[in-house]
């Protein structure tokens, strides 16, 4: 058996908390291993130290039996590395990051068998920064796997990825590698890792599992279980930001109201036509693939950006004529970390509850909730820029409730949260449901869909199915939300 790396008794700390505490592994040569753990386990920083881009503390590490700190010249050649953080050049072109990164790695690549491949040929000449989420992580696969790499690292690579671009993603790669590649693909997605050949799963900087994948279990729902067990659990409680959070009886029947939304940019309709109800108490799941329109729908209601025709309602107030007005009763979550960076996490719940007009004791006791409910405390001080990327999110959906407004818009609100954190996410979301508060919220967890009252399907800006999750199961004849979201996007069948 040949390693691609080995790894002894490695430890990596960060202003004296320990990162990674005394790490070994081999990983075998060929093999595509899933990186799975908590959020802030330590599995980007594991990452970052085979790949070369930080250095340990202790301990030693042979990645392709090189040295990644002495020889990261040799090194950067071999591997193709896809980070967290989309790490392309939102400036150029699609084409033009290919042929930069091509040059970087002296490659002789054929571009066009890979644009195909992604489905991003019609797209070459597209900015980077104008493509859709799902597009940029393809983009960033692609030039990742420039130059036939011998060790392939993607960290989150199908973060705020929708299902159908999910598989496509999982089999550009199993179509492009070689027998010899050895892939470690960092998820929160488990339904990828189960697909696997081996998992590593890190907890609080310790690996608690290496292994064969299916020794966890050869059934999905025993291997989620299982993983969720080795993490420490999940218990079923009550919610504590319902138990303290009061919102006044407004009479509106639709609290968030869109009629006939559309959103056009020169000959593209991002949002054509678009029109709903939010009830008292509902939540309501906008799910559609990357670039369908979700986003432009949020930031329209939200005023953030002027429809092209149609209105929205917040509160029976126009968001377009009275935007400030409206705002007051929403609590809005963004699909892109939009907090302030160089602010510290404490920092950032000072000056958002001071935003929303939140001041003394009351300031304080909301804060301090919202730091216990999250488990915020050990990240207080960290420069938000700084955080691993399920406690931005923690941070994100913190910052949006601690001033208890009566309407949540969630974009994406669990992208990268771990399994554990994802369940309690859905337990505060549907408890404040329960006591009026109405939602809106897009996801790509298909398993979170049973959750809303009503799902619309959005696809190319368009509603093309809205139903409650039974029974768009139902009229798909479809096993689960998954299955549906597929056949209904790629036209199996028509939804009626």
């Amino acid at each position: 058996m040949i390693n691609s790396i080995e790894i002894e008794n490695l430890k990596k700390s960060f202003d004296d908390k320990p990162a990674l505490d005394n790490i070994n592994l081999k990983l075998e040569k060929g093999k595509i291993i899933a990186l799975l753990g908590s959020d802030g386990s330590g599995k980007t920083t594991l990452i970052r130290l085979i790949a070369g881009l930080i250095c340990c503390d202790e301990g030693k590490i042979l990645t392709l039996n090189l040295n990644p700190e002495k020889e990261k010249n040799k090194l950067v050649k071999l591997i193709g590395y896809m980070p967290q953080k989309f790490g392309l050049y939102e400036d150029l072109t699609v084409i033009e990051n290919l042929n930069l990164y091509a040059q970087l790695k002296d490659s002789d690549d054929d571009f066009e068998k890979l644009l195909e491949f992604t489905t991003l040929k019609p797209f070459k000449k597209r900015l980077a920064g104008k493509l859709s989420g799902g597009m940029k992580q393809k983009l960033g696969l692609a030039c990742a796997m420039l130059g036939k790499p011998e060790l392939l690292i993607l960290d989150e690579p199908s973060v705020g990825v929708d299902p159908i671009s999910r598989i496509e993603l999982l089999n550009l790669v199993k179509k492009t590698i070689t027998k010899d590649t050895t892939v470690i693909w960092s998820s929160s997605y488990l339904d990828e890792a189960f697909n696997f050949d081996l998992s590593i799963i890190l907890n609080k900087g310790k690996i608690i599992f290496e292994g064969d994948t299916k020794t966890l279990g050869d059934n999905y729902e025993i291997f989620e279980n299982k993983v969720i067990e080795l993490m420490g659990g999940y218990q079923q409680k009550n919610s504590q930001i319902a138990l303290n959070y009061h919102i006044q009886d407004y009479q509106e029947d639709c609290r968030v109201l869109a009629q006939n939304l559309s959103k056009r940019y020169g000959d593209f309709w991002a949002v054509k036509d678009n029109s709903f109800c939010i009830k008292k108490g509902e939540i309501f799941g906008l799910l559609g693939p990357n670039g369908a329109g979700k986003s432009t729908t949020f930031k329209m209601m939200c005023a953030l950006i002027k429809p092209t025709s149609g209105k929205g309602y917040i509160m029976g107030i126009d968001v377009e004529k009275e935007p400030t007005k409206a705002r007051k009763y929403l609590g809005y979550m963004a699909q892109k970390f939009s907090l302030y960076s160089r602010l510290s996490l404490y920092d950032n719940l000072e000056f958002f509850s001071g935003v929303y007009g939140l001041w003394g004791k009351d300031k304080k006791e909301k804060i301090k909730k919202m730091m216990d409910v999250f488990d915020l405390e050990q990240y207080r001080d960290t420069q938000s820029a700084l955080l691993p990327l399920g406690y931005k999110q923690r941070l994100s959906l913190a910052c949006a409730l601690i001033h208890q407004p009566p309407i949540l818009f969630l974009d994406e609100p669990t992208s990268g949260v771990d399994v554990i954190q994802r369940r309690e996410f859905w337990t505060h979301i549907k408890a404040l449901s329960k006591i009026g508060v109405s939602v809106l919220v897009t996801t790509h967890f298909m398993d979170e869909a049973k959750f809303c009252d009503n799902v619309s399907l959005f696809y190319n800006g368009e509603i093309i199915a809205l139903d409650t999750p039974n029974e768009l199961i139902r009229k798909s004849n479809a096993k689960d939300m998954q299955e549906a979201f597929i056949k209904i996007i790629k036209g199996v069948i028509r939804y009626k």
